[in-house]
Formats: C-alpha cells, sequence, structure tokens
C-alpha cells in the first residue's frame, strides 16, 4: 500500500472514531434525559396515586351511601369525599365527565362490598352500578313481630327495628313465615308490605277451607298461632285443634301453654304458679275465649289445621319432653297420663 493510501485510511478511521465519540456522547445525554423524565413521571404517578387516585384508609364498606336525586356532580364529590369514598372530589369531577358520556351522576343507594380507588368509584356512580344484591332471609314459623324485627335489623342496612314494631304489632298473626329476598336498602314499609300480601296470597289458597269451616277469620288465625306453638306435626295439630275447638264450644278455659312464650318467653316447664295467675289477657288459664291477638305468624299447615281439625270428643292433651302428644276425654285421665309422663 501506497503512503498516500495510508494516510487517506487514517483520516478515514480517525473521522469515524469522532463521529462513534459524538454519537456515544449525545446517547449518554439522551439516555440520561430519559431516565430524569421516567424517574420524574414516576414520582408525580406515585404522588397522584397516593394522594388522589388510591381508596382512602376509611373506605365505607358494606354501607349505604345515598345520592339523592338531583345532587350535581360538584356536590356528588363533596358527598363522597366527606363519606371516605374518595381523596379527591376534583378528579373524580374530571373522570366522571370523561367517562359519563353525558349522563353525569346516578342517583341511589350505592353499597361498595370492597374498597374502589378514584376510577373505580367514577365508573360506579357514572353507570349506576349501585352493589345491591338480594339478601335472602329466613322467617321461621310462629315468628312474633318483635323477632321478625331484630331478625331483619341484622341484615337491612335501612331497617329500623323499633319504627317496625310500632307499624306491624297491629298485624301480629298476618305476615306470612316464609324466605324472602330483600335487597339491604329495604325499608320497615316494604317489608310489611311484602309479608301482608304473602300472608294474603298463601290464605287465599285456602279460602275455601276457611269459609267451610265457618269460623271468624280472626278466630281461625289466632287458633292457627297456638297450634304453630303447641304441635310439630300437621296430625297433632289437627288433633289439638278439635280438643281446643271442644273447649270453646264448651265455654271451658283453653289452658294454652303456648301463650306464655307470647308474653313471658317461658315454655311448658319453666311455668310457675305465679305465672298461671297473671292477670295478662293472653293467659288462658284465667280469662275463657281466644286470646286477644295471634301470637306469632302460623304456617299454612296450621292455618289448614285450624279449619279441619279431628272431630273427637277429646278435651285435654300434654306432651312429654319428647313431643309425644297424648289425648283424654276426662280430667282424671289426664292427671293420671300426666303422672305418668311428666312424673307430676
Amino acid at each position: 500500500m501506497s503512503h498516500d493510501a495510508t494516510r487517506d485510511l487514517e483520516r478515514i478511521f480517525a473521522k469515524k472514531s469522532r463521529f462513534g465519540s459524538y454519537v456515544s456522547h449525545w446517547y449518554g445525554e439522551v439516555n440520561a434525559k430519559t431516565l430524569f423524565v421516567i424517574a420524574t413521571a414516576g414520582l408525580v404517578a406515585t404522588a397522584l396515586y397516593i394522594t388522589a387516585i388510591r381508596p382512602p384508609e376509611a373506605f365505607p364498606l358494606n354501607e349505604l351511601i345515598t345520592i339523592e336525586g338531583g345532587t350535581t356532580l360538584t356536590s356528588a364529590s363533596l358527598l363522597l369525599k366527606d363519606h371516605s369514598v374518595i381523596r379527591s372530589p376534583i378528579v373524580l369531577r374530571l373522570l366522571v365527565s370523561l367517562m359519563g358520556s353525558g349522563r353525569g351522576v346516578q342517583a341511589g343507594d350505592y353499597l361498595f362490598k370492597e374498597p374502589k380507588d378514584v376510577l373505580g368509584v367514577a365508573r360506579t356512580i357514572s353507570r349506576g352500578v349501585y352493589g345491591l344484591e338480594p339478601i335472602r332471609i329466613r322467617v321461621l314459623e310462629g315468628a312474633t313481630v318483635s323477632s321478625v324485627a331484630h331478625l331483619l335489623d341484622t341484615y337491612l342496612l335501612r331497617f329500623d327495628a323499633e319504627r317496625f314494631i310500632a307499624e306491624a304489632k297491629e298485624h301480629e298473626g298476618y305476615l306470612f313465615p316464609d324466605t324472602y329476598f330483600f335487597l339491604p336498602n329495604a325499608t320497615e314499609e316494604i317489608v310489611l308490605r311484602s309479608m301482608r300480601q304473602n300472608f294474603e296470597a298463601k290464605s287465599a289458597s285456602i279460602a275455601p277451607q276457611i269459609e267451610a269451616f265457618g269460623k271468624p277469620f280472626r278466630d281461625v288465625v289466632i287458633m292457627a298461632s297456638l297450634l304453630e306453638r303447641e304441635a310439630n306435626t300437621t296430625e297433632d295439630r289437627r288433633m289439638i285443634a278439635g280438643v281446643l275447638w271442644n273447649r270453646l264450644e264448651r265455654d271451658m278455659l283453653l289452658q294454652v301453654d303456648a301463650a306464655f312464650l307470647y308474653t313471658l318467653g317461658k315454655g311448658t316447664f319453666d311455668l310457675t304458679t305465679e305465672d298461671l295467675a297473671s292477670d295478662s289477657p293472653y293467659n288462658t288459664y284465667r280469662f275463657r275465649g281466644l286470646p286477644p291477638t295471634p301470637i306469632g305468624s302460623p304456617s299454612l299447615d296450621s292455618l289448614l289445621s285450624a279449619v279441619t281439625p279431628v272431630h273427637h270428643t277429646y278435651l285435654f292433651y300434654l306432651a312429654d319432653k319428647n313431643h309425644v302428644t297424648y289425648y283424654s276425654k276426662t280430667y282424671q285421665e289426664h292427671l293420671r297420663k300426666k303422672a305418668l309422663y311428666l312424673g307430676t
């Protein structure tokens, strides 16, 4: 290779070296700027998440949050901030405006079962995803207004037990025991109406038997409420119905221990002499006739048993501790069975 060619190659390599050094320096500067921008963006995003996006520490789980009809987005955002649903009203308003499709905030009761960030809350209130699912509640046969009130008070968030008792007391015995599905925001008015309508529908299904029996419907319901507490099987209910109707026809005291469950919360084996002498109008050991009201909510079987009693001449009955029932036609026979099966 000639001397000139060698110098040309040296110049070429020198230029490449300077270019590579420049590129390396430029890349280094760009990489540093990129890293700075990314780090800054990460810090901003983290700060935004902490201060505005993530759920508050006191996020209200399983509590009703109500947005009234006509509430503006601004007012709703402040309400949600006050209830610790969100951290930033401004961010919520921005997100709802972006995703609301002109609908704004949807009024109603909202229930959150898990914490949501502000994006989830914005989506929820702009679409009206209320989070309300029906709750399955079983009201047992023989339940009183008071026991129904305390049962529902543990499930329904807008239910007032004391108000329900005050409004439903006159409907004692006419609230049908059944399985119900209520939304968490159901009120005492909704519950009372549902249970009354159910009672009317169920009792209507045996209307021909009730009419054929010929007794006042009120008396039938009271009798059915006694049978619900006094017996566990259809056979015993119909037999006991025969006994109690027989006693009423003879103007005898009913002497039904179940009535004390309603007034004193005591069963047969807990009653004292003082209890039997109490002046309560529900004391069927002192006052003739049926109690003044039903003593609980009878089942359809008890209602039907009340109007289809077994026709017999028994006037007494007793049940042992194994719930086996024995029937007698005379008081002497009743005392013998009482001594034999109860040891008294």
